[in-house]
């Protein structure tokens, strides 16, 4: 860096900005600088030396507990890592991928990843990187939970959500189904009557099957009746399948889907088979994605990209706490008014 000064004939300090804060130097000092770093082979600061100074990286690792494409192709974890990108794009940060589908290497990528801190997608309580992450020492705050010993954690309160969605479908219906997201990292798909919640290490899974399970109790629905069809993923594709199965029989006038995702594909399979929706059957999602106002679907309504952003943030001390997470019910057509039902 002193020869560049020298032969630019500016000072090392002039050379550091015009790398690091260029906007403080003037354009002319800019192309001395480069135009003698060009004839010096000098190519700029060593940033990975910078940053074994400074003990920072300038970088957030996302830990996603499924495949990476899977934060391309689903809609409610495409907005939580808009909410993260955007708090990095305001940080000057950048973002690093971290897929964990709990191999060996996975845990020892995601540990040794050059990152000032975390943010997890997806994981069960049972997760072996959570004390991993913890042993870091970075700050880390998972969406959903589980809480664990060290990290922090972002989400709404899932059971009463799911208390409150599963209230209003059940007005002058008595026979439920419920359509749930995974219930651990297995991916088998089961349908279980009277699913017990604590068999359960997916935190949101559990959550939203404790609250369905609250409203059909104080219905007088006896829990052991209703059926639950644990997916293998969070897909359209998934939901129609699990709706057909659930719907072979004619006996259920309500699917409580645990996403949006999931309704839809619900609603594809019901409408498919004849079912008018509400008069025959029906019908709630999570989420409020973009196409449930259009579906006419009943769903609870979060941001993900608020939650992302605020998890960003926390993670790279940009602020002091994780926002509160907040909620409503959207009620649409899908799950009707008393009258409407036939």
């Amino acid at each position: 860096m002193a020869d560049v000064a020298a032969s630019a004939g500016v000072s090392t300090m002039s050379v550091s900005y015009t790398y690091n804060q260029p906007t403080r130097v003037s354009p002319a000092t800019r192309d001395r600088v480069h135009a003698a770093a060009a004839a010096l082979g000098y190519a700029g600061p060593n940033r990975a030396a910078r940053s074994l100074r400074s003990g920072k990286h300038n970088s957030i690792g996302v830990v996603l507990g499924e495949k990476l494409t899977y934060a391309f192709e689903d809609p409610q974890a495409r907005r939580f890592l808009s909410g993260i990108a955007d708090t990095c794009l305001d940080a000057d940060t950048a973002l690093m991928m971290l897929p964990n589908l709990h191999r060996d290497s996975d845990i020892a990528r995601i540990r040794d990843a050059q990152v000032d801190g975390y943010v997890v997608w997806t994981t069960g309580v049972d997760d072996p990187v959570l004390d991993v992450l913890a042993g870091t020492g970075r700050p880390t705050c998972v969406q959903g939970g589980p809480e664990h010993p060290g990290l922090n954690s972002i989400g709404i309160d899932d059971r009463a959500a799911a208390d409150a969605v599963a209230t209003i479908a059940l007005r002058n219906r008595r026979r439920p189904a419920i359509v749930a997201l995974r219930p651990d990292s297995r991916r088998e798909s089961t349908v279980v009557h009277g699913a017990d919640a604590s068999d359960i290490s997916m935190p949101v899974t559990r959550a939203r099957l404790e609250g369905y399970r609250d409203a059909c109790i104080r219905r007088g629905i006896e829990w052991s009746t209703v059926p639950t069809l644990f997916t293998t993923h969070n897909s359209r594709a998934e939901g129609a399948r699990g709706a057909r199965l659930l719907l072979r029989d004619n006996v259920i006038d309500v699917i409580l889907a645990m996403s949006d995702e999931l309704a839809f594909g619900a609603l594809d399979a019901a409408t498919g088979a004849g079912f008018d929706i509400p008069g025959h059957l029906a019908l709630t999602g999570w989420d409020d994605s973009p196409a449930a106002a259009a579906a006419h679907l009943t769903t609870v309504a979060q941001s993900l990209f608020d939650q992302g952003r605020s998890a960003a943030r926390w993670v790279l001390g940009l602020s002091d706490t994780v926002d509160a997470a907040v909620w409503n019910i959207e009620t649409r057509g899908s799950t009707g008014t008393p009258r409407e039902v036939q």
